[in-house]
């Protein structure tokens, strides 16, 4: 099932990219990206929350024994969906997603092959180091 599902949701969870990246520029440039931000963070904030409590609450034991830095992932969300909303009216959808994309494959090798942040290192091999030249060539002909 989780051969089927994980590629599902990973599929659905880019095409929500893809429609929220042009939402929230049609309301970046018609309110500002302070507003597109923070409707964005209100609205889906509140469906998390009603989703939790609506299907037995929220977890917190064990919150105490993670490592600090995981606690800014609201704020890297805030310049995610700053970025995406600034960019998107400015570039375009094709051109904004894809150079968003590249870092974030950059950034995903790196942390990999390092094991950065307690990740499971997975080293750089030929044919990785091959994808992310092939991905860096068809971002450059589309953002040209």
């Amino acid at each position: 099932m989780n051969d089927l599902l994980n590629p599902l949701v990973a599929l659905v969870g880019g095409l929500a990219i893809t429609l929220q990246a042009h939402c929230m520029g049609i309301v970046d440039v018609a309110l500002g990206t302070k507003t597109s931000v923070t409707f964005t963070y209100a609205s889906g904030g509140l469906v998390a929350l009603l989703l939790a409590f609506a299907t037995g609450g929220l977890e917190t034991k064990g919150a105490s024994a993670l490592p600090w830095w995981v606690w800014t992932n609201g704020a890297l969300g805030l310049v995610i969906v700053g970025a995406i909303g600034f960019v998107v009216p400015r570039l375009g959808a094709g051109r904004g997603l894809t150079l968003i994309l590249v870092s974030q494959f950059l950034l995903a090798a790196a942390i990999d092959h390092f094991g950065l942040l307690g990740a499971v290192q997975r080293p750089m091999d030929a044919s990785r180091v091959a994808g992310l030249v092939v991905l860096l060539a068809g971002a450059a002909l589309v953002v040209r």
